[in-house]
C-alpha cells in the first residue's frame, strides 16, 4: 500500500467498531475467572484430589485408544444414559439428558424456559452460573439472601416465588460456597409453593458424593409430588472434573422438551467413554469420596481449634471459613504455595470468608500449617 493510498482511507469511527456488534450487557460482564495454579497445592475448585490407580489409568488409556474418534458420538451415549439411569436409580417415568458439564445444562435450562416474563430465583450466596445464565439469556434474576448462618430464609423465598412467579427456582443441595445441606422440610415447602404456581424447581446435587442425603430419595418416595422437579448432577465431583459430564434428571415429558435445545453431539465420544469407565469402577470413586469425607471431618476439627477462625459445617468437599482478614490470609496461603478461593467479595454474607477444598491428607496438612502461619 502506498503512502498516498493510505491517506485516502477513511478513519475507523466508533460507529464502525466491531465491538459494537457485541451486546453491551455482555461487555459489562466479568468472565468466569480461573486462578493460575502452577506450582501450587490446588485447593480452590472443589476437585477430587485423587487420581486413578496406575493399573486403571493404563486400562482407561487402552479403552480410549479404541474409540472411533473419526465418527460423531452415537450408541455409546445411549449406553451412558442407561448406565447413569441405573447408577442414580431413577424412578419409573423419569429419564435424563447429558450435558458438557452441569454448566451447559444450566444454560440450556435458561434457554428452554425463556418465555415472556420468565425469571429465575435462587438463594444467595450460591453458584454464580445461575445468575450468569439468566443474564445471558435475558431472563430476570432474583437472588434471595440466606440467613446469617447460611440456612434458607424460607419466608423470603416463599415471598419471592409468590411475587415473581419464576420459571425456575434453583436449590443447591448442598450449596456452594457454603456447603450447607438445607432443611428437608423447608425444601419441600418451597418445592410445593413453586409447583403451585406452575414453575420448575432444579435441585442441584453437584456435591452429592459427599452429602449425607440426596433429594432423589424424596423423589423416589413420592414421584407424583415431584413432576415439576429436575435434579442436576455432575461427574466433576465424582472424580472426573476434566471430563466435563453433567446430567439432568426429571419427568420424561420435561426432559424431552428441554432436550430439544441441546446442541447435537454436545458430549464427545472420549467424554462418554471416560464416564462409562468410571461408572464400571464406581467402588474406586466411592472409596475416594469416603476418604474425602473423613478428611473433611479432620480439617473441620483442626479449624475449630484455631483462634479467630470460624468454620461452617459442610456436607460438600469444601469448607467455608471466616478469618479476621481474608485478603491477608489468602495472600499468606498463596505465598506458601497453597491456593484457595477468596470469596469475601462475592456477597455481603461472605465477608472475610475463604473457601477451602478438602484435599488429600498431605495437602490438608500443608493447608492447615500454612493457614496457621498466615493468621
Amino acid at each position: 500500500m502506498t503512502t498516498e493510498n493510505a491517506k485516502q482511507e477513511p478513519p475507523v469511527t466508533q460507529a464502525l467498531n466491531p465491538l459494537n456488534r457485541i451486546r453491551r450487557d455482555v461487555q459489562g460482564m466479568h468472565a468466569y475467572a480461573v486462578q493460575e495454579s502452577g506450582g501450587m497445592i490446588k485447593l480452590d475448585a472443589m476437585e477430587n484430589p485423587h487420581r486413578l490407580p496406575a493399573a486403571l489409568q493404563a486400562e482407561l488409556g487402552r479403552r480410549l485408544g479404541q474409540v472411533a474418534v473419526n465418527r460423531y458420538p452415537g450408541a455409546r451415549l445411549a449406553d451412558l444414559r442407561a448406565a447413569l439411569t441405573r447408577y442414580a436409580n431413577l424412578p419409573q417415568g423419569w429419564s435424563l439428558m447429558l450435558g458438557n458439564g452441569s454448566d451447559e445444562l444450566i444454560s440450556l435450562l435458561a434457554l428452554a424456559c425463556d418465555v415472556p416474563g420468565a425469571g429465575i430465583v435462587a438463594p444467595e450466596p450460591g453458584f454464580v452460573m445461575y445468575a450468569m445464565s439468566a443474564k445471558l439469556q435475558g431472563l430476570a434474576y432474583h437472588g434471595v439472601p440466606l440467613e446469617a448462618d447460611f440456612s434458607l430464609d424460607e419466608a423470603a423465598m416463599l415471598q419471592a416465588i409468590e411475587r415473581h412467579r419464576p420459571s425456575i427456582v434453583y436449590l443447591a443441595y448442598p450449596n456452594n460456597p457454603t456447603g450447607t445441606l438445607w432443611s428437608e422440610a423447608a425444601m419441600q415447602r418451597l418445592i410445593e409453593a413453586q409447583g403451585a404456581q406452575g414453575g420448575l424447581v432444579v435441585v442441584d446435587e453437584a456435591y452429592q458424593p459427599f452429602a449425607a442425603r440426596s433429594w432423589m430419595d424424596s423423589v423416589r418416595a413420592a414421584p407424583a409430588r415431584h413432576g415439576h422437579v429436575l435434579v442436576l448432577r455432575t461427574l466433576s465431583k465424582f472424580g472426573l472434573a476434566g471430563v466435563r459430564l453433567g446430567y439432568l434428571m426429571g419427568d420424561d415429558a420435561l426432559i424431552r422438551e428441554i432436550d430439544k435445545v441441546r446442541p447435537p453431539y454436545n458430549v464427545s465420544v472420549l467424554n462418554a467413554e471416560c464416564a462409562l469407565f468410571a461408572l464400571e469402577h464406581e467402588e474406586v470413586f466411592a472409596a475416594q469420596a469416603r476418604d474425602i469425607r473423613g478428611q473433611r471431618a479432620r480439617v473441620l476439627g483442626e479449624l475449630a481449634r484455631m483462634p479467630g477462625v470460624q468454620a461452617f459445617a459442610s456436607e460438600a468437599n469444601m469448607i467455608l471459613v471466616r478469618v479476621p482478614d481474608a485478603a491477608r490470609a489468602f495472600a499468606g496461603l498463596h505465598e506458601r504455595k497453597v491456593l484457595v478461593k477468596n470469596v469475601s467479595k462475592m456477597h455481603s454474607l461472605l465477608t472475610n470468608c475463604l473457601r477451602l477444598t478438602v484435599g488429600t491428607a498431605d495437602e490438608n496438612t500443608a493447608l492447615l500449617q500454612a493457614l496457621r502461619a498466615s493468621l
